[in-house]
């Protein structure tokens, strides 16, 4: 599908060469000529990208663009500012509006067209994110996260430890968000290790001790881990459209010239940290829905649907499988009882006791009302009958307290063993023999462990 940018300005020369290098780029463009109109057109056409001239006659550049930014339809729609104005204070102003970039003219056309580039990227990974948290939330697998924000992460990228003092203080002036000074060499580590102090946003010079290291530097860390997800602004000389290009290409979320103003660097680094935690809070409830997906939410271990879907992997690994079922004796008697609400937590205490004495490898699941399943890799009847009775001892051997000062229950568990060595045909039939297993435990009275014979 082509990208479509609304450009707005009002002289027709001006849209007509804007348009120009953009169709040819392969983008459909809208035009407009007057702030109300671009509104409008904004709010019913939701254009993937607006380049803006802040100095039209009518005067609607300023109010048009905090009108854009203020719209819940509108808001998420990257702005670039173009402009024959060339001081800080306009292009301060511009990125307080919300501006995603301040061009001046004669605008180059290499970094403009890397800018749109960069920016249509950016929205696209919003758009799949919200795109995705709203199919989480139609299927109720969706919990709000918290709105709370704490200070963000700055990491200056330095050729060495020794850094300009004056750097670094100047930058916690400006900032009340932490900063620390990094050599490349650690910038890379924190990524690959995914460390959880690796920076929200770094800052790179383009140049450290070779020229170009920040590109490279740059390429490196979208290459790994938790690197792609951090933001980066690129430190370029004065004029160095080039390079400037490329460093958007590569990945940089924002570039900025030589000498820095202290100012537009903060507003940047905030825009930065603000996209940051946008899609910070986007992933965070996409991976939320997805555990929800697979997790039975009583228990909190995994659920049928995850478990089936697991066992089959398991059983193609070769190295053997060993299967149990899990069930709990005359649970029935437990709801007509005690109520519904009592088994419930039941059902939770059992799922934390056989989390307790499992690992983490292994395959863990609830797979019917009062039915467990665990399954790992390897075959040895003796250490698989040695954890049916440690888990059956564990369920049966403490009582279970309900509430402060409300009944201790007392229940116990059949366990069903079947194992098999090497790669396994079919998972389900190892699982139907583990079914028989249990069976015939609770066929002999129940609280007992009984490994598959065929």
């Amino acid at each position: 599908m082509t990208r479509r940018i609304l450009v707005v300005d009002d002289v027709a020369a001006n849209r007509i060469v804007m348009k120009v290098k953009l169709r040819q780029a392969y983008y459909d463009v809208l035009q407009s000529s007057d702030g109300a109109e671009a509104l409008t057109i904004a709010q019913q056409l939701k254009p993937d990208l607006i380049i803006l001239d802040m100095l039209m006659l009518d005067g609607n550049g300023r109010p048009l663009c905090e009108s854009l930014k203020t719209d819940v339809r509108t808001c998420d729609i990257p702005i670039i500012i173009v402009t024959s104005l060339n001081d800080n204070s306009s292009k301060l102003r511009g990125l307080q509006m919300g501006a995603d970039d301040f061009l001046s003219k004669p605008v180059d056309e290499v970094t403009l067209l890397a800018r749109v580039r960069s920016l249509m990227r950016a929205g696209e990974a919003r758009r799949l994110l919200n795109a995705r948290e709203d199919a989480c939330a139609g299927h109720g697998l969706h919990e709000p996260s918290a709105n709370f924000q704490g200070p963000g992460h700055v990491g200056l990228i330095t050729a060495s430890a020794s850094t300009p003092e004056a750097w670094v203080s100047a930058m916690r002036r400006h900032l009340t968000d932490r900063v620390s000074v990094l050599t490349t060499d650690e910038a890379i580590e924190a990524a690959t290790l995914r460390d959880q102090n690796i920076p929200d946003i770094f800052i790179i010079p383009v140049d450290l001790l070779e020229p170009n290291d920040g590109l490279r530097l740059l390429a490196d860390l979208r290459s790994r881990g938790d690197g792609h997800s951090a933001g980066a602004i690129v430190l370029l000389p004065q004029g160095d459209f080039e390079r400037a290009a490329i460093a958007l290409d590569l990945g940089a979320s924002d570039i900025l010239y030589h000498p820095v103003d202290r100012d537009e660097l903060s507003l940047r680094i905030q825009n930065q940290l603000k996209r940051k935690r946008q899609t910070d809070r986007l992933e965070a409830n996409v991976q939320a829905g997805l555990e929800m997906a697979v997790t039975d939410s009583l228990t909190g271990l995994h659920n049928r649907r995850y478990a089936m879907h697991q066992l089959e992997k398991l059983g193609k690994s070769g190295l053997g499988l060993t299967v149990l079922m899990l069930d709990l004796d005359y649970f029935k008697q437990v709801n007509d009882r005690f109520g519904h609400a009592a088994g419930d937590k039941v059902l939770a205490e059992v799922g934390q006791r056989l989390r307790a004495y499992t690992k983490t490898s292994d395959l863990l699941a609830r797979i019917g009302g009062e039915e467990f399943l665990l399954a790992f890799s390897g075959a040895n009847r003796d250490h698989a009958f040695k954890i049916g009775e440690t888990l059956r001892h564990a369920i049966g051997a403490y009582p279970i307290q309900i509430a402060s000062g409300g009944p201790r229950i007392t229940v116990t568990m059949s366990v069903g063993i079947a194992l098999t060595q090497g790669q396994v045909s079919s998972a389900d039939d190892l699982l139907e023999q583990a079914d028989r297993a249990l069976y015939r435990a609770k066929a002999e009275g129940r609280n007992a462990v009984t490994m598959f014979a065929a």
